[in-house]
């Protein structure tokens, strides 16, 4: 897979992609399984407009990426993950409602679980999902990444730049 690191007001993230479309995105200082294909090539920017797209979100500019996301997983995961880019910017969810609106109520593990590896995310919004009780909860990035995007999102929500 090629691939290229956008700069981040959180440290550099990676957008990994082939012809068809993006396959992985991580936060470089997330620690992890972080690694791309040997066979990879790095490039000074990201295929598909999504470094600039990358760069509108977290400048407040983008809400809604417009992206040919190729993610990989179990039937579930896709579902799970189809699910998450129906959660409005600015909004959150908890992992048992979402569960719910897939028509599996008590499956709110393996909601987190499919979360949990998700390969898109930022564009698949998975920190917008939270605990029934509002608290965080785990986030393969890191907390403070989910946090960093929560609060990032609700400021561009209200218009409270510099907030």
């Amino acid at each position: 897979m090629d691939y290229s690191l956008i700069a981040t007001p959180v440290g550099d993230f990676a957008v990994a992609w082939r012809v068809d479309g993006i396959y992985r995105m991580w936060f470089v200082d997330a620690g992890g399984d972080t690694e791309v294909a040997p066979e990879g090539t790095r490039h000074d920017s990201a295929a598909f407009g999504a470094g600039e797209q990358l760069t509108a979100y977290f400048a407040g500019a983008l809400q809604d990426f417009e992206l040919p996301l190729r993610p990989q997983g179990t039937p579930f995961q896709l579902k799970v993950w189809q699910a998450l880019q129906l959660l409005p910017y600015g909004t959150t969810s908890s992992y048992g409602e979402l569960a719910a609106s897939l028509g599996c109520p008590g499956a709110a593990r393996a909601v987190g679980g499919a979360n949990h590896n998700n390969p898109l995310p930022v564009v698949i919004p998975c920190h917008r999902v939270v605990g029934a009780d509002g608290k965080l909860g785990g986030y393969a990035g890191g907390v403070r990444f989910k946090r960093f995007l929560l609060d990032h999102e609700l400021r561009h929500t209200f218009g409270h730049e510099g907030d």
